[in-house]
């Protein structure tokens, strides 16, 4: 899988990201949630699964279909 980046809101070159892929998914990239309470929250998340917290700011970056 190769990613292509879309953009960041970060001025600083770290997270968050949001990435296409070359499989036409997208990849965001940014902090892992360790919250038990709040993962217990998440719908049916398989064991090779997690979680990752995005600011809304990202979501001009998400391609529009």
């Amino acid at each position: 899988m190769r990613l292509t980046f879309l953009g960041t809101n970060s001025g600083n070159g770290e997270c968050p990201a949001v990435y296409m892929t070359d499989r036409g998914t997208i990849v965001v990239q940014g902090k892992i949630i360790e919250d038990r309470e709040a993962l217990g929250d998440l719908v049916n998340l398989a064991a090779d699964e997690t979680a990752v917290e995005i600011p809304q700011e990202l979501l001009p970056f998400f391609p529009q279909r």
